[in-house]
């Protein structure tokens, strides 16, 4: 079975960023890729792409819907 997922190496582990179905105590085979992280100025290229489409869209009350899209 072979299965990808996303995981963080830190403190010389890794930690899986989702949950990860596999029984306890089984062996696996780790193959790494580093993925390429997106710079800072990225980032904020993208809140400051979300702030502007939340402002221009008319809604005056966006403090009420805080809790949409939580989890």
């Amino acid at each position: 079975m072979v299965r990808t997922f996303h995981a963080i190496f830190e403190n010389g582990v890794l930690r899986p960023v989702e949950p990860v179905e596999l029984p306890d105590h089984c062996a696996v085979e780790i193959e790494v890729r580093t993925v390429e992280q997106p710079s800072d100025a990225h980032r904020l290229e993208e809140v400051y792409r979300i702030l502007q489409r939340r402002f221009s869209s008319g809604e005056t009350d966006v403090a009420g819907r805080h809790d949409e899209h939580q989890p």
